[in-house]
């Protein structure tokens, strides 16, 4: 089989790509090892399907820590905007909720993965599913797209479109690395990120806290020096093996990478009243006990933070739940207002990178254009998408970087097939 461009990969940055190469009236073939298209689409957002956001694009780019400013040149000729007309145009309605996050009016997914398969068909592409690639063999002119099957398709370009190793069920296996090293890329390590963390601390063990969860607390990471890492204030939960929910997987890709440098434990501390300062809050519980001394403290410091962990930390610094609040020694009060404020979390792993929601790492930026996303090692040869060594925290991010990849791949690959 001839061809001009192949795609290989149909996640959204693959789809994205096979329809800005066939816009150019090239002929697309979109490969996917899969029964189904979009299966990452289909579960994003929660089913909803966060396709970008409205942020202005210095702040999208402050959400894409992975390397985030690469795309400053691709977001350059297509942009969140430009996503956002792309699916009007196929005649998806989105809507935007908090954060910019934009979703389709009718809160499902299908219709997003639906337009983009209507359109491929509109467009002529042909689309080989259950079709796993084995190898791609470059050439001077043409690549040799060689499928498992046996059977071989001649291009004169391919985007490489599939994924990284994060969520393996919707087809991201790793597939990828092997072809990029073959064509000379360098792969930088692996590891997870927006992943749940785990602990061995005793309230983890004994399951004190399972199933807790906290609302708008800020959470921050420190390094073994004790240095300010990152903060994220966010909700979070406790789980039976550590810690999840937004604010732990935002934070998680810099304990992971702490953890990757050496250090056997890393901190982070929750905030659970981050508009307070802890004097403030010390001097508001006071008065508190003051006006009620003879009530039992648990009473009186009802409604502060939830009700589970109220307890705990009183009991950890302790403070009998039933002792009068008359009978607490300001050192008491502050040790408790310390936890509330400054509660240590102590995280000495993660959850394995199939586990996690995104992939960190991958085929180095440094051998890629910016503005094409070509090879610079190997002439017509195209990444886009997850493969990349760009990641983002999740809210419609590394979907953002997935189309706007996935479109100038496609497109400069279809120009560079003329």
């Amino acid at each position: 089989m001839e061809t001009d461009v192949v795609v290989i990969g149909g996640g959204p940055s693959g789809l994205m790509a096979a329809i800005a190469a066939s816009e150019q009236g090239v002929r697309t073939v979109l490969v996917e090892k899969g029964k189904n298209l979009g299966k990452k689409l289909a579960i994003s957002g929660g089913g909803r399907c966060n396709v970008t956001s409205r942020l202005p694009k210095d702040e999208i780019i402050k959400h894409i820590p992975g390397n985030g400013r690469f795309l400053y040149s691709a977001f350059s000729v297509f942009d969140n905007e430009d996503i956002i007309a792309f699916f009007t145009r196929l005649g998806v309605e989105l809507k935007e909720e908090d954060h910019g996050r934009m979703f389709p009016v009718s809160n499902q997914s299908k219709d997003v993965v639906n337009a983009l398969i209507n359109q491929l068909h509109a467009q002529g592409v042909q689309i080989l599913t259950e079709t796993k690639v084995d190898a791609i063999d470059y050439g001077t002119d043409t690549h040799t797209v060689i499928l498992s099957d046996g059977r071989k398709i001649s291009t004169k370009s391919v985007v490489v479109a599939v994924g990284g190793k994060a969520v393996p069920h919707t087809g991201s296996t790793g597939d990828g690395y092997p072809w990029a090293k073959k064509a000379g890329h360098t792969v930088t390590d692996l590891y997870p990120t927006e992943v749940p963390l785990l602990s061995n601390q005793s309230f983890i063990k004994n399951k004190a806290l399972q199933g807790l969860a906290l609302r708008d607390v800020a959470l921050t990471v420190k390094d073994a020096q004790d240095k300010h890492i990152v903060t994220h204030q966010m909700d979070m939960l406790f789980t039976h093996f550590g810690f999840s929910g937004p604010a732990v997987l935002r934070c998680s890709q810099y304990a992971v990478k702490l953890l990757n440098k050496g250090q056997k434990e890393v901190s982070l501390y929750i905030d659970t009243l981050p508009k307070i300062n802890e004097q403030t809050l010390f001097e508001e519980l006071v008065s508190k006990i003051e006006v009620s001394p003879k009530k039992a403290i648990k009473t009186i410091f009802k409604g502060l933070i939830p009700e589970r962990l109220l307890h705990f930390l009183l009991e950890k610094n302790a403070i009998d739940l039933d002792l009068k609040g008359a009978n607490v020694s300001n050192d008491q009060l502050r040790k408790f207002i310390h936890d509330v404020k400054q509660f240590e979390l102590k995280v000495h792993g993660s959850l394995p990178l199939e586990k996690a929601f995104v992939t960190g790492g991958g085929v180095s930026i440094k051998e890629i254009n910016p503005t094409t996303l070509e090879s610079k090692l190997m002439p017509r040869l195209f990444f886009s998408g997850e493969i990349l060594d760009i990641h983002g925290y999740t809210g419609g991010y590394n979907i953002t970087a997935a189309l706007v990849t996935g479109h100038n791949a496609g497109q400069n690959a279809a120009w560079l097939s003329f």
